[in-house]
């Protein structure tokens, strides 16, 4: 997971190091050129996290895919303030 901490990184943790318009590379901005490289190496950090994944590793579904995901806020059943086609 700790692959996920290059996203901030790259976009906020950088910023006071390239925030500057010189050098021009392809006549863009730094910044600019920064931010889109950050922008395209962002999926490969993620893609690098979920290889450490153990469920991605063994190739099964996750909790969401097979329909074991807790339901958000615990899904009512329990609850009469909530209106049954909600439940």
């Amino acid at each position: 997971m700790a692959w996920l901490l290059v996203v901030p990184v790259l976009y906020v943790g950088a910023l006071p190091l390239v925030n500057r318009v010189e050098p021009l590379v392809f006549g863009l901005p730094f910044l600019a050129v920064w931010l889109f490289g950050a922008t395209l190496l962002t999926p490969l950090a993620v893609w690098l996290a979920a290889r450490g994944d153990p469920v991605w590793r063994s190739g099964g579904a996750g909790p969401a895919a097979t329909g074991n995901a807790p339901e958000p806020g615990g899904g009512g059943a329990d609850r009469p303030d909530v209106p049954e086609d909600l439940r």
